[in-house]
């Protein structure tokens, strides 16, 4: 039993245990400590060696803590800690704490070696160790190891020092000043400065101020060296700032206030010497810190040489213009230089063509500047030309591929250059082109199995870039190995819930006549029900249609069965017949329900008590989620400060799993907090979330008010997300450059990486596929960074440009075949009534089909958007309209510069040309007709004469 002074020295290494982490040095510390077994003495240097210095202490103290205890057990561990140069933590348990000032201002001088650490790495490492051991700020065994690591490791001289700095930090307050001591002593004049050293001692032995006993003379103490620092570092910034610093000023396009590491800088020398790269570095690595220090090179030297200056940095989400202006751009180039951001969230005043010209470097999304460049420089709505940007950065450059819009840029690019080559031989004036940066964590192998295969992937793409180099860093070989496990589930023993769901779709092919020759919970199945689907509606039958609709979302319940609770899955359902039957209700009109629909119905409302039963039984619930619980648990229960994200496959499961975690107690009593981040687009029947909603919940991540994320792919790829020491990927495994972006995430030290199984989900397989496809990748890069630029430049980009070609002259026999606005007529998806013709549907902006008739006005009804859409420009939703037949949901009502007019969706109608049912189109620009520009004029004028023959006639 233990006795009750070994229960309070256990709390108070408990109490202390964050300063302790800080204080202990585990290599030094554990052969010291009698009572642990030979065994865990050896677990805790294996942690040390692979997890870091952080995670081995961790361990160590549970080893400590861990019962029964032997005689003086206490007394040993803290003889092994002031014997193992950590006396600072043994202060702590005997009691002997500094006072709270003293321990606030050794805080800020642990912060400060953290923050000057890049420079402070380039000391002559071996003579300031030698003066530290004489100082005793390092022990002989510290000094040997620093020593060693200098002799054997690569860049040895940094990696010493940072082991040396990592060592004096542990020391008791008072280490900081014999530090900038030694710095003078062993003349280095700038890291003197930089550490706060700016008082001369000279002054302090020639003329010394004594205290009250005339005793020693007083040196300058960490408070004063804290406060000289800040007034060193204040000004040298500003005195940049303004220009009144003139040895800055002469320096120019030296970027001092950008810091990059030894391996950032070697990836961004090709660029600083004015050539095309791809910067390849993993996730949270640095690479938009790289493209600001290229950045501000390329700017800074245009500057110097009196040359014209444009940057455009390109992303493809419209969070990540406000992410890179604020957190990077900004932040370094201004106020020298004029940014401005470009995005569908920020309306432009001015044209883009007047914002490249009033700005040196713009971010925008690629869309924009590939509408800018689209257009023809002959009018008032004049575009730009490439040849007015002289440095074009492309974040997430892996998408420069067919269809991506940052390839449409590219292959701009591609043909200017090819002209050039023209140009040269005509010995004419070669057209400028810009410098191109792009960055990306993966390039990926596409579908390559084969090397070749990965090796002409990634050579297209950098064929693409017209990349010199693809640069990269053996960044694996130093980082800390992440804790990797992938969690099998079992299937249910019983599964009443999912059972009734199947009898219900088997009832439902029967009344259709359908065969499905697939699992109902398969992907197949899915497949299957939307191509069905899709052929009776082509075909006009309605039976088949309307089945298959309802067989989709069976199938997506049995699918959030298996993925969260079941009454997740039956709240689905519940609403999707909720809503339905709302749609066939209307107080002034008689809407029709045909006999499948009433069977649905029925149907749903047969089994529905029986399904809510279910899905309160827990014994039913899937073993995923169980494992999702224990996994979540674990890291919230074993970390201190654990923060994770959650990768879910859908918007509906992410908000569900963010429910699910919030009701359960268990998680808030460990103090998880949890919040969801879902995608912005509009391709969901689940409500988006906007990009405001978005940096609100990343930021409250970011500050720790939220510490456990569930996102769906958005938070993959680009948004700045605080760093984890957990990642969990539930269900949901896609390709190799997601996996690779996913896991980037898992930054802080002793990360681990969890897969959990979802039934039919697949991803345990998917996962081996991506390990593979990782390696091929590698292997491929490795062996294209030693080819030169002419291997693939001249085979990759002549076809790219050929392809180019090809799909032009494609695209423009589409034209052709274009049909007149006549020839076309939407029919009712829900009943087969023609609606209207295409000479009813005028165009908005580009954008939005409109039919404002008389004739149309009759054939549908209004009803209340429950959810209205924010402003977007001058127009907004108010409402929906439905048929007024059948209740099915046509588009909705928009309000248009102050006039209500009705908007359609082309998903929502059966497309009919010449005659002849056209396979389903989600959007417009796939139906093959040129409508004609609605006349805002004309149609204000007939609304407004038409009110006042309503007056008149009220008269």
């Amino acid at each position: 039993m233990a006795s009750e002074s070994d229960e309070k020295q256990v709390q108070l290494i408990e109490f202390f245990r964050s300063r302790l982490c800080q204080y202990i040095d585990v290599e030094q510390v554990v052969d010291r400590i009698q009572f642990i077994d030979r065994e865990q003495k050896e677990k805790i240097r294996q942690k040390a060696k692979n997890d870091g210095n952080l995670s081995a202490v961790t361990l160590l103290l549970t080893a400590v803590q861990k019962k029964p205890h032997s005689l003086g057990w206490f007394r040993d561990f803290v003889d092994a800690l002031h014997h193992g140069g950590s006396g600072f933590a043994a202060d702590y348990l005997e009691q002997k704490l500094p006072d709270p000032e003293e321990e606030a201002e050794n805080d800020t001088c642990v912060k400060f070696i953290e923050l000057l650490a890049p420079d402070l790495t380039d000391m002559k490492t071996e003579v300031v160790a030698l003066e530290c051991m004489s100082q005793k700020l390092l022990t002989q065994e510290e000094f040997d190891r620093v020593s060693t690591i200098q002799v054997t490791e690569t860049e040895g001289q940094r990696y010493g020092a940072s082991e040396l700095l990592r060592r004096i930090v542990k020391r008791r307050p008072g280490w900081y000043s014999k530090f900038v001591e030694i710095l003078q002593k062993t003349e280095h004049k700038f890291l003197h400065q930089l550490t706060g050293g700016l008082i001369d001692q000279g002054d302090y032995l020639n003329n010394p101020v004594k205290d009250k006993n005339d005793a020693v003379p007083s040196q300058p103490g960490e408070s004063e060296l804290r406060d000289s620092f800040h007034i060193y570092f204040s000004k040298h910034l500003l005195s940049i700032a303004d220009g009144s610093d003139p040895e800055a000023a002469a320096r120019g396009s030296e970027t001092a206030d950008i810091v990059l590491r030894d391996y950032q800088m070697e990836v961004a020398r090709p660029a600083l010497e004015g050539k095309n790269i791809i910067v390849c570095l993993p996730t949270g690595s640095g690479k938009t810190r790289v493209a600001v220090y290229i950045t501000k090179a390329h700017l800074d030297s245009r500057r110097a040489e009196k040359k014209p200056c444009k940057v455009v940095v390109l992303v493809n989400k419209v969070p990540l213009v406000e992410q890179h202006s604020k957190a990077e751009f900004k932040r370094y180039l201004e106020p020298n230089y004029k940014i401005e951001k470009v995005s569908g969230d920020s309306p432009l005043k001015i044209s883009f063509s007047e914002i490249v010209k009033q700005n040196d470097v713009i971010i925008c999304t690629a869309q924009i500047l590939e509408n800018s460049l689209a257009i023809p420089n002959n009018g008032d709505d004049e575009g730009i030309n490439l040849s007015d940007i002289t440095l074009m950065v492309i974040d997430e450059c892996h998408h420069t591929q067919k269809g991506e819009v940052y390839n449409l840029i590219m292959m701009r690019y591609l043909k200017l250059k090819h002209k050039n080559h023209i140009r040269k031989k005509a010995e004419k004036k070669p057209l400028p082109l810009p410098q191109i940066l792009g960055l990306t964590a993966s390039p990926g192998v596409g579908k390559a199995t084969k090397m070749k295969q990965a090796e002409e992937h990634i050579m297209r793409i950098c064929a693409n870039m017209d990349a010199f180099k693809i640069m990269t860093s053996d960044l694996e070989s130093n980082k800390k190995e992440q804790r990797r496990q992938i969690t099998l589930v079992e299937n249910r023993k019983e599964d009443p819930f999912g059972n009734v769901i199947k009898n219900i779709m088997q009832a439902i092919h029967s009344h259709a006549k359908l065969s499905p020759t697939c699992e109902l919970d398969s992907q197949m199945y899915e497949q299957w029900a939307v191509q069905i689907g899709r052929k009776a509606e082509k075909e006009g039958d309605q039976t088949v249609r309307v089945c298959a609709d309802h067989l989709q979302q069976y199938y997506e319940g049995l699918n959030l069965c298996n993925t969260i609770r079941m009454c997740d899955a039956y709240n689905f359902l519940n609403k999707f017949y909720e809503d339905k039957l709302k749609e066939k209700k209307d107080e002034k009109h008689k809407i029709q329900i045909t006999e499948t629909e009433r069977f649905l119905f029925n149907l749903f409302q047969e089994n529905k008590k029986e399904l809510e039963t279910l899905s309160k039984i827990p014994k039913y619930e899937n073993d995923s989620l169980s494992k999702l619980r224990k996994a979540v648990l674990y890291e919230f229960s074993t970390r201190d400060g654990a923060r994770g994200i959650v990768f879910t496959k859908t918007r509906r499961s992410a908000i569900a799993l963010n429910q699910w975690i919030q009701e359960n107690s268990r998680f808030d009593d460990i103090g998880v907090k949890p919040a969801y981040v879902i995608g912005g687009g509009d391709q969901s029947v689940v409500k988006p979330m906007t990009s405001a909603e978005q940096k609100d919940v990343l930021k409250k991540f970011a500050n720790g008010d939220v510490n456990l994320l569930i996102a769906t792919a958005v938070a993959e790829e680009g948004l700045d997300i605080a760093a984890c020491n957990f990642v969990i990927r539930y269900g949901h495994v896609t390709n190799e450059i997601a996996k690779i972006q996913a896991e980037g995430r898992g930054r802080a030290e002793d990360s681990s990486l969890i897969l959990v199984e979802v039934k039919n989900s697949g991803v345990a397989g998917k996962e081996f596929v991506n390990e593979f496809r990782i390696k091929l990748m590698t292997k491929a890069i490795d062996k294209i960074r030693k080819m030169k630029q002419e291997d693939y430049e001249s085979q990759f980009q002549y076809q790219s440009i050929l392809e180019d070609k090809v799909r032009t002259k494609k695209k423009g026999k589409e034209e052709i075949r274009k049909c007149k606005p006549s020839d076309v007529k939407l029919l009712c998806q829900g009943c087969s009534i023609e609606v209207c013709s295409g000479d009813d549907i005028k165009i908005i902006d580009k954008m939005h089909r409109v039919n404002v008739t008389k004739e149309f006005e009759k054939l549908f009804i209004r009803r209340e958007n429950t959810s209205l859409q924010e402003r977007l420009l001058d127009y907004e939703t108010n409402g929906y309209i439905a048929c007024l037949n059948c209740g099915a949901r046509w588009g909705s009502m928009m309000v248009f510069r102050s006039i209500e007019i009705p908007c359609l969706l082309v998903e929502n109608f059966v497309v009919n040309v010449n005659g002849q049912n056209i396979s389903k189109r989600k959007k417009w620009s796939e139906v093959p007709v040129e409508f004609s520009a609605f006349n805002y004029t004309e149609h204000a004028s007939q609304v407004t004469q038409s009110d006042d023959d309503d007056d008149i006639d009220s008269d």
